[in-house]
């Protein structure tokens, strides 16, 4: 069987040994920072030939996205962070280099197939989340490359908050009992977040101009890095004073989707309830679940 490299293997030991013990046991000096990395968010990105594979730009907003990532980690160790998980969460969730990322930090690449999605690898070991790239939801005027997690989904609300996909993970993560600390991306994203849960650290990369099809007045990527840092620092050294985004069972899904052929296949879900013309309703008292069901049915 092929062994790990030493130094590799010695860092996920250490990460799944904290992830395995309870928190309250563990080391007070013990920090652990999950990083959701994004694409459409980070700083010059305009266009979704931008954030493809077949996009001859692709390479380079790679690139971009990764030294974001990196600013993050940078900020998280500055702030005392011991472990530190990125998560690839954009497309093939296979687009930071990997060879270019801070090697304090680990990557996890690919989707499971399972709810945690953009998220994968919480769990109640976490002390702080952060998120990178990332952008506002389906709809939402002045912002760039907008959608909730896919050009079908006109609007997804849970208990009647209509949900950008940092509210969506940011509910995530609060079931595991942790605070979104940090959210970078285009201005309209910051506002969302802002509104949803109400404190978190927020920096704007750029301005989308424009309701359609928004262009951006973006920082240089140097500053966006910098600005990046030093929020991430800052929101985890103050993780205190952040809360994690919870709402009360039972939850109800409210999916909006654009397709008419997919809502009638999506209507066919357990438990789905056809409620409009373009609407369909599902309600759990698991918010797994009723993430689940949304995944299936968008």
């Amino acid at each position: 069987m092929k062994r790990l490299p030493t130094a590799l293997a010695a860092s996920m030991a250490l990460v799944l040994a904290a992830a395995c013990t309870p928190q309250e046991q563990r080391p007070a000096d013990d920090l652990k920072v999950l990083i959701s990395v994004d694409m459409e968010g980070i700083a010059g990105a305009v266009h979704s030939e931008e954030m493809s594979r077949t996009g001859k730009d692709y390479d380079y907003f790679r690139v971009i996205m990764t030294e974001e990532a990196n600013a993050a980690i940078d900020g998280a160790l500055a702030a005392g962070a011991t472990h530190i998980v990125v998560r690839d969460a954009h497309g093939s969730a296979r687009n930071i280099l990997p060879d270019l990322l801070r090697p304090e930090a680990l990557l996890l690449r690919d989707w499971t197939g399972g709810p945690l999605s953009m998220v994968e690898g919480i769990d109640e070991s976490f002390h702080a989340v952060v998120f990178v790239g990332y952008h506002a939801k389906a709809g939402t005027p002045d912002a760039i490359l907008q959608h909730t997690m896919t050009g079908g989904v006109a609007d997804i609300s849970i208990n009647g908050i209509s949900m950008p996909e940092t509210g969506i993970n940011a509910l995530l993560v609060g079931h595991y009992g942790v605070p979104v600390v940090f959210v970078a991306g285009d201005q309209a994203i910051c506002d969302e977040a802002l509104e949803i849960l109400g404190k978190v650290e927020c920096v704007a990369t750029k301005q989308g101009i424009g309701d359609v099809q928004s262009a951006a007045l973006s920082l240089h990527p140097e500053v966006a890095r910098e600005k990046i840092q030093a929020g991430v620092e800052k929101a985890i050294r103050a993780r205190g004073e952040y809360s994690p985004f919870r709402l009360e069972a039972p939850y109800t899904m409210v999916l909006q989707l654009r397709n008419p052929e997919r809502v009638e296949q999506a209507a066919t879900y357990p438990g789905a309830v056809r409620t409009g013309e373009m609407e369909l309703t599902y309600t759990s008292d698991d918010l797994l679940d009723v993430i689940t069901a949304f995944a299936r049915m968008r």
